[in-house]
């Protein structure tokens, strides 16, 4: 008996010198002896059904989160009318005191009534109409956001009245739509884009332990309706053609890609069948991860965005991500070195995933 322990002891310190290599994690099991790794079995199918009921859970939050989101929308639909100025907020709705406006509370009260008193004499005086630019200035406040938007986004941007968070009804797939609500304006006649982000919450059939949630699986955008000349989503660029037999010159207008906030609403698609190279598979990735961040954290948290309050907790990017993004940065500089040669008009130079579109 007692050399048949040895022996069992030191096969296990043979297997855990092999678990601690990277190169033998994928052969553990195979080392084990047959009955532990049939009792192994046992665990993964136990493990199995652990996805399985998470996968129910899920799902159950699911249901909750669209509970709730009726409960936040007459908050926000508030929020909504304050910001595009048709409702004006009491006093007493207005009131609120941070530690530093306490401390400059005297001196507020000094000012106040001179402030007033010069307001009521002025009749130039400008009293801004709800709170301007309030989606454009929280937008352009998060990294990952601003990146996207354009100096030609923002003259429409500044007509962006609301953004929406809407969750699949019961019964449905599960999926969350963003709404990004505009008022009248001259650039396109729609009064609503949406983006439709569709996920799902089950084990992958080929690898179920990597399950660790709900993740987005596919995204749709919408067509916007441009007004003639007013889609900035493209840019229009002349070149010159000589004709080699009678030399003459014709000028010939060509439309290509254009970075935009709003290629967000036309997303890159895929096809199942169909394996994505790297590039493809990396602005998807991004793309899901814009989606998440409005539906968790723009949406319920805008006004902490529009104040810079919520950008303190939010750490984006950590150094190394930043360094990758630098490099990326400058591959972009060197694109617009050969564009400028070909576009002789003023614009950004289109990036590779905007190309690929």
């Amino acid at each position: 008996m007692e050399g048949k322990k040895a022996d069992v002891k030191g096969k296990s310190a043979d297997i855990i010198m092999q678990f601690n290599r990277p190169e033998g994690v994928h052969h553990m099991e195979s080392l084990l002896p047959k009955s532990v790794k049939r009792r192994v079995h046992a665990l993964k199918r136990l493990q199995l059904q652990c996805a399985n009921i998470e996968a129910k859970f899920y799902e159950e939050v699911h249901e909750l989160e669209r509970k709730y989101a009726a409960l936040y929308q007459p908050l926000y639909d508030k929020r909504r009318d304050v910001v595009s100025g048709a409702v004006e907020p009491t006093d007493e709705e207005c009131e609120w005191h941070s530690d530093r406006e306490e401390e400059d509370l005297a001196e507020e009260l000094k000012k106040k009534a001179a402030v007033e008193e010069k307001k009521e004499d002025s009749a130039t005086t400008e009293d801004p109409k709800g709170i301007p630019d309030f989606w454009l200035t929280t937008l352009r406040s998060v990294d990952m956001l601003s990146d996207m938007v354009q100096e030609h986004d923002e003259p429409i941007l500044k007509h962006l009245r609301d953004i929406k968070v809407k969750f699949s009804e019961p019964g449905q797939p599960m999926s969350f739509t963003l709404e990004f609500h505009f008022e009248t304006n001259s650039y396109f006649t729609n009064a609503v884009l949406t983006k439709v982000y569709k996920m799902k919450s089950e084990p992958d059939e080929v690898d179920p332990f990597s399950f660790e949630g709900p993740e987005i699986i596919d995204c749709e955008g919408c067509q916007i309706d441009w007004h003639k000349g007013k889609d900035v989503t493209v840019k229009t660029i002349k070149k010159k053609q000589k004709h080699k037999g009678r030399g003459t010159v014709r000028t010939v207008t060509k439309q290509i890609p254009n970075d935009s906030f709003f290629n967000f609403f036309n997303p890159v698609k895929v096809s199942p069948e169909d394996p994505m190279d790297e590039d493809t598979e990396l602005t998807l990735a991004a793309d899901f991860e814009i989606g998440h961040f409005f539906r968790e954290r723009i949406v319920p948290r805008a006004v902490l965005y529009f104040t810079g309050e919520a950008l303190e907790d939010d750490d984006s990017f950590d150094e190394e991500e930043l360094d990758e993004g630098e490099e990326e940065d400058n591959d972009e500089e060197g694109d617009e070195d050969e564009e400028e040669e070909y576009d002789p008009q003023k614009g950004e130079p289109q990036p590779a995933e905007c190309k690929q579109q």
